[in-house]
């Protein structure tokens, strides 16, 4: 009994001894030694070691494959040039923005001029008629006529009519006339207009191809107020920032 009192502190020592003087390699091992002569319940935490070493690994893995990946290079990457861009679109309304790579655009080129085409016919048309009209009730022939079928129905061939409304037809033939002439000419000058848009849109997407528009477009609405002046006086107003 009295042998196992004296050499029991001094396996307990010899233990804790081996695991100070052992030296620690990368932290781990002198760390184990402890626990393993403490305690039992760490070893747990122990074993997650090898899943941590694992972890580091993947992350150097990837940040490995992240060194090592290649850029495109500028020749790959599409860069329109402006004034090509611009002959094309110059060539065929909305050659441009496809050239651009812009495809949504070329339904809004296309619808557009398709529109104005119609418009311009349909009142071309209506203005011929009217104008035929006019000149026809304007001269002494009795048999050009052609301003009778604008008349109703019922009035065509009522002579007293037309003689008692004689002038009230003069001016509405000249009236639609020119009110026909007019939106004719403003479509084909619509048409230009949206020839000249389309180029300055293929040649202003061109240039903007590369432009790093941000995401955080955010507006700011803050009361302030407005300092007195000469020629007025305290007030209240809205402050707007615009934050891109």
């Amino acid at each position: 009994m009295l042998v196992c009192c004296l050499f029991g502190p001094a396996v307990a020592a010899e233990v804790s001894v081996v695991a100070d003087t052992v030296p620690a390699t990368g932290g781990l091992v002198a760390d184990r030694l402890l626990v393993e002569a403490d305690s039992t319940d760490v070893l747990v935490a122990l074993d997650m070691t090898p899943n941590d070493t694992i972890v580091v690994a993947s992350k150097k893995k990837r940040f490995k494959e992240l060194e090592e990946w290649v850029p495109m290079p500028d020749s790959l990457v599409f860069s329109p040039d402006p004034m090509r861009a611009v002959w094309y679109s110059a060539l065929c309304p909305g050659l441009g923005q496809i050239y651009n790579r812009r495809y949504w655009k070329l339904p809004v080129v296309i619808g557009g001029y398709m529109g104005l085409i119609y418009a311009t016919s349909w009142n071309g048309r209506y203005y011929t008629d009217y104008s035929n009209a006019y000149s026809d009730i304007m001269d002494n022939d009795p048999t050009t006529n052609s301003f009778v079928n604008f008349l109703p129905y019922n009035r065509r061939n009522d002579q007293a009519y037309i003689d008692a409304r004689l002038e009230w037809l003069k001016g509405v033939m000249k009236r639609k006339k020119d009110f026909y002439r007019r939106n004719r000419d403003l479509c084909i000058i619509s048409m230009v207009g949206l020839y000249v848009v389309a180029m300055i849109d293929a040649y202003v997407d061109a240039q903007l191809y590369h432009f790093d528009i941000s995401s955080d477009i955010t507006m700011h609405l803050l009361p302030a107020v407005m300092e007195p002046t000469p020629f007025s006086r305290t007030s209240l107003g809205l402050q707007c920032a615009i934050t891109f």
